[in-house]
């Protein structure tokens, strides 16, 4: 507790005699000299704006005489052009019929005819029969406040045009990522004499290089190679290691077209890029088509991947299964499955990168998964590679923000004849 004998703190009564003297002088202050000195500036006009008192700071701004103001001059007189108009079209006819009217931002002719932002405030004085006597009007300084807002517009204008180079940045980078993604697809599958192929690539992202491939190409000899895989990652170094993986597969299979020989060169030329410093690996699967009498036999090798779905002619769909199929890239030495079927007319033969399978659905977000798959393929008509690649990009579409992954699909087969 404070005694209170206790001394005042050191400058409390000098500070105490600066306020009282502060108190003094606004206390001596007249209501003329605060009219005329006030900090905004005020006038009061006829019903007709004609001007019968205004204060020293208007008269200031307006670089004007009182006597060259008062009785001479209308209030309208005092603003710009365009302020007049306003005046005499809104402002007018508002004050008229509300009695009251604040916060309007006109325009006043400054000193040297300099025009000088204000925000202007009437109101109608009334007798006490209702009478309209006079105008009462307060105009305040608003050069500040135009020249923030004119710096908030500017800012605005400078976010705009950044936000219109941003999008442009983005579609031109949109544009070639586009480019670069078709480059590491083929242009369209060729042609095979008795065989139908079809294929469809959905891009999750078109900020992204996607990792999934698929290609189609001859050996010779009637006999075709094609393949289906999927990079590890996104972006340029997933997009450099998916390029690397089409042009091994491709080069390895016109050496030697065995399956599993041609995964086992990939694994190597990928391993030493994994060792290197750049852990990508991928999953694939790689077949032969070897055409023969009333079929076309199937040989073909998987690593990692998930396995090939085949749609039969009667109706049926089932996967075609290549256990132990180990990843490619990750291990010096792999050991691939290899697996073998025939393509009667009318049967599809399926790849698919996972994108498809671990597509989230429902409300519980679950995984589409491979089951879902087989029901769906089980359920379409068997009329050739190009219709079942059509079913599966409707359903690909309907999946929504649920698909958040690149998908490549591949569907080779053989003709049902035509009745």
């Amino acid at each position: 507790m404070c005694r209170t004998d206790q001394a005042s703190e050191p400058g409390g009564e000098q500070d105490a005699h600066a306020t009282d003297a502060v108190f003094t002088s606004l206390l001596e202050d007249s209501a003329e000299e605060l009219y005329e000195q006030a900090p905004c500036g005020y006038l009061s006009t006829l019903m007709d704006g004609t001007i019968a008192k205004i204060n020293t700071t208007l008269l200031e701004w307006l670089d004007l005489e009182r006597s060259q103001v008062v009785g001479r001059m209308r209030f309208a007189d005092l603003l710009t052009v365009g302020g007049k108009l306003y005046h005499e079209t809104h402002f007018a006819p508002m004050l008229q019929m509300q009695g009251e009217v604040g916060g309007i931002a006109l325009d006043i002719k400054g000193a040297g005819k300099q025009r000088m932002p204000v925000l202007v405030t009437s109101k109608v004085k009334v007798s006490e029969d209702g009478e309209p006597l006079l105008i009462r009007t307060t105009v305040f300084d608003a050069r500040d406040r135009r020249a923030y807002e004119a710096e908030l517009l500017r800012g605005r204008k400078a976010a705009e045009e950044a936000r219109r180079q941003a999008e442009a940045d983005r579609a031109r980078l949109q544009e070639a990522l586009a480019v670069l993604q078709q480059n590491l697809l083929p242009a369209a599958l060729p042609a095979i004499p008795g065989l139908e192929a079809g294929s469809h690539y959905h891009t999750a992202s078109p900020d992204l290089l996607g990792g999934d491939f698929y290609d189609l190409f001859p050996l010779g000899a009637d006999r075709w190679a094609f393949f289906l895989g999927d990079v590890c990652g996104k972006g340029p170094q997933a997009a450099a290691v998916t390029s690397l993986t089409r042009y091994t597969l491709r080069a390895a299979a016109l050496h030697d077209p065995d399956p599993v020989t041609v995964l086992t060169t990939l694994n190597t030329v990928l391993h030493e890029r994994y060792t290197s410093g750049d852990t990508r690996y991928c999953t694939t699967i790689f077949g032969v088509l070897d055409p023969g009498g009333d079929h076309v036999g199937v040989h073909l090798a998987s690593g990692g991947h998930p396995p090939a779905l085949i749609q039969r002619a009667d109706g049926t769909a089932d996967y075609l299964p290549t256990p132990g199929g180990m990843l490619v890239g990750v291990l010096p030495q792999v050991q691939f499955t290899a697996a073998h079927t025939r393509l009667f007319p009318g049967d599809t033969l399926l790849l698919y990168t996972d994108g498809l399978t671990e597509a989230r659905i429902g409300p519980e977000r679950e995984l589409y998964g491979e089951d879902a798959l087989r029901a769906f393929t089980a359920a379409q008509p068997p009329a050739g590679p190009r219709a079942l690649i059509g079913a599966l990009t409707a359903l690909l579409a309907g999946f929504g923000d649920g698909l958040d992954d690149d998908t490549a699909l591949l569907a080779l087969g053989v003709p049902a004849p035509r009745r």
